[in-house]
């Protein structure tokens, strides 16, 4: 197969199977590039595996070879409804489980390449229809579906279908400047959670916990994320020093819940303003940075002034238009989140971290030589501690 491009254009590529003319995967639409294979052979190995774990249809939006979030069906709350024009109450499915997954950071997930468990339906062919979205990998279309989809991006929409029955050889391989190198395949990320500390786990935490383990196993490693209600609220990529995943996770995870606050939800935008730079805005006012500069594409941006501190602050002094009291104030609410580490905690400052995101249940590999510092901190945090025995690194 001819590819679009390499991972950047300008880079002719190709791909074959690797036991000639068994494809796991077949083009439907589109013409994909080195990066959209990558994505989508990723992504529906994490939804295949979130979705044999918890029993439910699981779905994830990629991002340069990670997921930007993964979720299995479940409630659409009010914020998610009204950003994506759905009706939260009689959303299908399939269709939650999409929107659940692009909901943990959709700054990140523009663009994205998507992956679900099931056949597309018509009702998540026409949502991803008004999305900006590059491609889906599923095992199957419904009559109309595909057609539906292919219209969008001119035509250019990939839409790509796996075959359900494949089984992967068990040993994979790379080439790196002349080097071929091979190794077993990954075991199934499912493994047995040894409870260290705390009270036992409920199902839900269970649950939160093996979605957490499936996640990363497809995420480029050091990764960390934070699971909450069958979704991820925030997920740390691809960091050489374990505690900045954490941080930067925990970061999203609580934008994730501040875009909840009600002081978020009333900003007016006028009706030119895209549903993308509605959500960036909506993110930058969360992050309580926003330049002078900011501050004014804001307002011109609102169809009326809004915000904490009031209308009139809101684009005063640039302290009360960031509001800091009611977000220390609303992130106070956020709890009962699961946390899941794809190898060993090195340091207690991963758990003093999680643990400011709303933390109560952890799961880790173990191995680390402080181990018992870990240990300890979630008993002085009250934090339900699991260890794996399993390392989940990918690369």
């Amino acid at each position: 197969m001819d590819l679009r491009y390499g991972i950047n254009p300008g880079q002719a590529a190709t791909a074959v199977p690797v036991t000639a003319g068994k494809w796991p995967v077949r083009v439907v639409n589109g013409e994909p590039s080195f990066t959209n294979l990558l994505d989508a052979l990723n992504a529906w190995q994490l939804v295949r595996e979130a979705s044999q774990a918890l029993g439910k249809p699981a779905a994830t939006s990629f991002k340069h070879v990670s997921p930007a979030g993964a979720a299995v069906a479940g409630p659409v709350d009010e914020v998610m409804a009204s950003l994506y024009g759905v009706d939260g109450s009689r959303v299908g499915e399939l269709t939650s489980a999409y929107l659940r997954a692009r909901d943990a950071d959709p700054k990140s997930s523009y663009g994205d390449f998507a992956a679900v468990s099931h056949p597309v339906d018509l009702e998540l062919a026409d949502v991803l229809a008004g999305l900006v979205c590059d491609g889906i990998i599923a095992p199957g279309y419904e009559p109309g579906t595909v057609e539906r989809l292919s219209a969008k991006k001119k035509g250019r929409f990939l839409v790509m279908e796996i075959d359900q029955a494949f089984v992967p050889p068990r040993e994979e391989a790379r080439e790196v400047f002349g080097v071929r190198l091979s190794q077993e395949r990954p075991r199934s990320s499912e493994a047995a959670l040894e409870q260290v500390t705390g009270d036992v786990l409920p199902d839900e935490a269970v649950e939160d916990l093996r979605l957490g383990m499936a996640v990363l196993r497809y995420t480029q490693s050091n990764s960390v994320c934070y699971v909450r209600g069958g979704m991820t609220i925030g997920i740390g990529a691809g960091q050489q020093s374990r505690v900045d995943c954490t941080r930067l996770a925990g970061a999203k995870a609580d934008i994730w819940w501040l875009r909840r606050h009600p002081a978020v939800r009333e900003l007016a935008f006028g009706e030119e303003v895209r549903r993308q730079d509605r959500i960036n805005w909506q993110v930058r006012w969360c992050e309580g940075d926003l330049t002078a500069e900011e501050l004014q594409r804001l307002k011109h941006d609102l169809a009326r002034p809004a915000g904490p501190a009031g209308p009139a602050e809101a684009f005063g002094q640039r302290e009360e238009a960031q509001g800091l009291d009611w977000r220390t104030e609303w992130l106070r609410g956020l709890e009962r989140v699961a946390f899941v580490s794809d190898g060993a905690l090195p340091f207690r400052d991963n758990v003093d971290h999680a643990h400011r995101h709303g933390v109560r249940f952890i799961a880790e590999s173990g191995g680390s030589v402080r181990s018992d510092e870990v240990a300890a901190a979630c008993r002085e945090y009250g934090i339900s501690l699991a260890r794996t025995g399993v390392r989940l690194f990918h690369h």
